[in-house]
Formats: C-alpha cells, structure tokens, sequence
C-alpha cells in the first residue's frame, strides 16, 4: 500500500513580540495578507511563475502534505485526493464534511477538480508533468517540492511559505513556523535536560504480503528524522535510502544492525495493520532484538503524518520527548 508520499525568516515575528511602546501603540494595526485582494505571483518546485488575480479561495490539493499546510493555513480546500485515507492518517488538521472528493493520489479525476471550479490545484512533483499539463488547460497549478531527503526541514519551509503567499495566508505561515520552531528548540532543551542528548532511534513502517514482511525505513533525510535529529537525537539507520524521500527497504534480518541497548523504535500502523506487533510477533529474529527485548518498541498514535506539515511535525516532537525524557 503506498502511504508516500530555506530557512524561514521567524526574526520577523520574534520582532513584533519584542517591540513595546511605551505609553501606547500608535503604529497601524499589522493585517494578515489574506486580507489582501490584489495580485499575487508564486514562484513554484518548477521554476516557473504562477499569477493569480487574487489570492485562492477555492483550492483543491492532491497530496496529503500540501492538504494539510492548506487546513493548518486556515484554508480547507473545497477537493482532495483520497479525503477519507487523509483523515485516516492525518490527524493534525482535520477535514471538514463538505470536501469533495477528486480521486486517488495516485490518478486524481482531472474531470472531478474541474467540476469543483477551483481558483488553484496544489500538487506535489512526483505527481508528473503530464497531470499538470492537463489541469493547467482549465485551472493553475502550483507544484511544491513535496520531499527533498538534502534538506526536508528546509524544504517544507520553502513549500509552505510558497502555498501561503498562493493563498493570501504568509502571516499565519510565519506564525507556524514560529511554533514550530519554539517547539524544537523546547523539546531540544528538555531532551538535554533528561541526559538524552545523542540516543538513537529509528523509525518505520511496514507491510505483509503473503508471509513476507517488507519495512520501510525513514533515513537521515526522511523528514520525520530530521524531526528527531534537530531534537539532539542521533537517526540509528545508515542504510542505502533514496534522494528524494530519505526512504530505505529492509527485511527482519536487516534490522539486526541496530544494536544499540537504548534505541527506541518508532512505527506508523494508522490504516489498523500493525505488521510489527501482528506479523512479527512469532518470528525468532525479531523476538532477539534488543529494543524488541526491553521494550523501546513504540506505535505511534494514529493519525501522525510522516510526510505532512509544521502540525504533523510538532505531533512528532511530542511524541519523541515523552519517550525520551520519561
């Protein structure tokens, strides 16, 4: 079943925290830019310029990820890809019951987002350039990165900054990213102050297919990860992974390599399949792991998104300083 799937400028809003007056605020009330009504231009994954009279309202959005920058900006989109697998495994923004659905993620209805009338498709890149082509004869297009295993945190920045200024939303972007920051830098601070600084982990996720059970490994560049790594935690996977996702593919026996006592093991069973707990559960090698023995073997909560937004990110920062200071 697949589940696939720039640093931003937060000093601006660590400024208006600061600044103070000091009998009162004379200065013009600061307006978020979806107030605007003017003109917009985005520069999209492409390189390519998308204008818009005005910023979207009606958006629809064909990749979880870029559905979910869209909620948390405050803008739910009128069609989505797969809606009910979205609220499935994305628990962090929610949907609201009138979103229509276009399709799978995989081949959304070019006929269903064209009925819905939207002002903008956000999509991600691996999506292909032939679905663009087809959308861009009725509709614009903004293509984000969606996944960039040499600097997903950055990229993740770049593909909501870029939705937010499509959507009249950049304010509500910087007021994320500036949680979400604080986030990091708090959870950072507590795992340090719990003597965890440097532990490993390692996360995955997994399915069977007749008796063989395949995992799916979230490299050093994989962006939950790089969660995990800016919280002062070391990725214990140093397996081959691909460039895009920061994602590798092992057996049972390739898990043997993580041998660490105190590695804490991370996995996503959302869609109610646990191949870990369920599939493995007889099986001797696995049995012998170390983190399997002293049971540093975690579901994660249902509803986290891996490959999702700022929300999906701080769900995992949470996640990964309960255990880690507990």
């Amino acid at each position: 079943m697949t589940r696939t799937r720039v640093t931003l400028v937060v000093a601006a809003a660590a400024l208006l925290l600061s600044a103070c007056g000091t009998t009162e605020d004379t200065a013009p009330p600061k307006t978020s830019a979806s107030a605007a009504g003017g003109p917009v231009t985005v520069t999209d994954s492409r390189g390519k310029e998308i204008t818009l009279k005005s910023p979207a309202t009606r958006v629809v959005g064909l990749e979880w990820g870029e559905v979910e920058m869209l909620v948390s900006l405050g803008v739910m989109p009128v069609g989505v890809a797969d809606p009910k697998g979205y609220a499935t495994w994305v628990s962090a923004a929610k949907l609201d019951p009138s979103v229509k659905d276009v399709g799978t993620r995989g081949e959304p209805s070019v006929d269903s987002i064209v009925a819905l009338q939207p002002d903008l498709v956000v999509m991600a890149d691996d999506r292909g350039a032939n679905l663009v082509a087809q959308l861009e004869k009725y509709v614009p297009v903004v293509v984000a990165k969606g996944s960039d295993a040499s600097d997903n945190l950055g990229r993740m920045r770049t593909d909501l900054t870029m939705i937010a200024k499509a959507v009249g939303k950049t304010t509500e972007a910087e007021k994320l990213l500036a949680d979400f920051e604080a986030a990091l830098a708090d959870g950072k601070k507590k795992i340090s102050e719990a003597g965890a600084t440097g532990r490993p982990f390692a996360i995955a996720d997994g399915w069977k297919e007749g008796s063989t059970v395949s995992i799916r490994m979230f490299g050093q560049g994989a962006l939950v990860s790089q969660v995990g790594i800016q919280l002062g935690l070391t990725n214990a996977w140093t397996g081959k992974t691909d460039e895009v996702w920061g994602l590798g593919q092992t057996d049972v026996e390739g898990l043997t390599a993580l041998k660490d006592p105190n590695l804490h093991f991370f996995y996503n069973a959302s869609d109610g399949t646990d191949v870990f707990a369920d599939g493995l559960a007889s099986n001797a090698i696995w049995k012998s792991l170390p983190f399997v023995k002293q049971g540093n073997l975690h579901r994660m909560p249902d509803g986290l998104w891996t490959f999702g937004g700022p929300l999906s990110g701080k769900q995992y920062i949470d996640q990964l300083v309960k255990t880690y200071t507990a």
